[in-house]
């Protein structure tokens, strides 16, 4: 059939459909007697419902259903036919009756969008480089024996240091009145460890075993209890048990009891190493590939469909109200969240998509079957067990289908960095790994 195309505006479009009555007229009758077999009203015997009845109780709601589907139909064949590429939902309305015999009716929507990308022969774009260093596996045994650490009660008159692990009671007031979360008994930290605010562990070094001592508190204005962050509050704590941290010396027993297989220091070295060095690669694979993905979508030229940039707003406004429901905010499902909270980076993650997916179908960067394989199989290396990992991945498509995704964007950093100036930068390994 002949299809007319009328261009709105930018990426919309209208398509104008008709149908036969007789039609939607023949798919209902079948419907409601196919019904009719099943529906059960008082005084009848299943089956034996006057058609007239079930008309008048279904006719409406059958119509309805059948209208939806025959139209969706029509707007399906009709797009495939003018070879459009629909995004999101028509929005279709009914118009005036042509005639006794069609209906008529508008669909509006429209379609993906043409995307242009620039030359990025001089585009240049930085890629970290990171070694893992001796320095590096040092900090990481020193880690690894902080997890193996165990204490040692101090003498009686000893006074609270770094390090030490103390026990206390304590009690908070702001204005003379106790907060919630302001008050414990037998609290446990180590004193350096961050675990409290600095004030707090400041006020705790120094204090000598059945001590007691009273200090102000000033919480942060950024402070996660938003009731008391900014203010200022009394604590009195009561040291009641000191004990010193002794950590392991790096021996074959320390290899040994985590886990390592030929229990020797060099071997837990070795096996330090090959973690970090797998770290680093995915980070620097998720630093590098962000920094390619955002040089292609600077340099692709495209108009973005409101439907899809809607419906990720839609989604991460709901997302934002989960959010609020975990936390304990009432009547958070009724939150009012405005649009342009999120439109910057709904229409970034909308811009990033379409770009990407562009460049995926012109270059044919699609995931293979042994890409796939390869990924799942790095991945499960670094578990004790891979092959139950690997089982793991492979019996949830939703799973896979997130590796397929990255492996996707992997190809996609390939291709744009085999087109731009890659620009070099060492960055040491503290700096990679405190990057979010």
């Amino acid at each position: 059939m002949a299809v007319t195309v009328e261009t709105l505006e930018k990426l919309e479009r209208k398509i104008t459909l008709t149908l036969p009555t007789s039609v939607i007229q023949n798919e209902v009758n079948t419907r409601l007697k196919r019904l009719a077999r099943q529906v059960k009203v008082d005084g009848f015997r299943p089956g034996k419902v006057p058609m007239n009845i079930v008309a008048q109780r279904y006719g409406y709601s059958v119509h309805y259903e059948v209208m939806n589907d025959k139209v969706g139909e029509a707007f399906s064949a009709a797009a495939n036919e003018a070879k459009l590429r629909v995004a999101g939902q028509p929005r279709i309305s009914e118009k005036d009756q042509p005639s006794e015999t069609e209906m008529a009716f508008d669909a509006i929507f429209e379609v993906y969008p043409e995307v242009v990308i620039k030359d990025l022969g001089q585009v240049e774009v930085e890629t970290l480089q990171t070694q893992v260093t001796d320095e590096a596996i040092d900090k990481t045994i020193e880690i690894l024996r902080k997890q193996k650490r165990t204490f040692a009660q101090r003498a009686i008159d000893a006074a609270a240091a770094k390090d030490d692990r103390v026990t206390v009671d304590f009690i908070g007031k702001i204005d003379g009145e106790p907060f919630d979360g302001g008050r414990a008994e037998d609290f446990q930290f180590v004193v350096g460890e961050g675990q409290m605010l600095k004030e707090f562990e400041e006020a705790v070094v120094g204090m000598k075993t059945g001590e007691s001592k009273t200090f102000p508190l000033n919480f942060p204005e950024d402070y996660q209890g938003r009731e008391v962050a900014g203010k200022t509050a009394d604590f009195m704590v009561t040291l009641k048990k000191l004990e010193a941290t002794h950590l392991p010396e790096v021996t074959n027993e320390l290899a040994k009891s985590l886990g390592v297989v030929d229990a020797t220091v060099e071997a837990l070295r070795a096996d330090i190493r090959k973690n970090l060095e797998r770290e680093v690669k995915y980070r620097l694979l998720g630093r590098n590939k962000q920094a390619a993905l955002d040089a292609l979508v600077s340099h692709a030229e495209l108009d973005l469909p409101n439907s899809i940039v809607q419906s990720e707003l839609d989604r991460m406004a709901q997302g934002a109200r989960e959010e609020l429901k975990q936390r304990g905010i009432k009547d958070a499902d009724k939150a009012p969240i405005p649009d342009e909270v999120f439109r910057p980076q709904a229409e970034r993650r909308v811009r990033m998509g379409l770009v990407v997916s562009e460049v995926v179908r012109m270059h044919n960067l699609q995931a293979t079957p042994d890409q796939i394989k390869a990924h799942v199989e790095e991945l499960a290396a670094s578990y004790e067990k891979p092959a139950e990992v690997i089982r793991w991945y492979y019996s949830d498509n939703r799973r896979m289908a997130e590796v397929e995704a990255i492996v996707i964007e992997n190809n996609v950093t390939s291709y744009v960095l085999s087109l731009v100036k890659p620009k070099a930068k060492e960055v040491s390994f503290d700096e990679l790994m405190s990057q979010a």
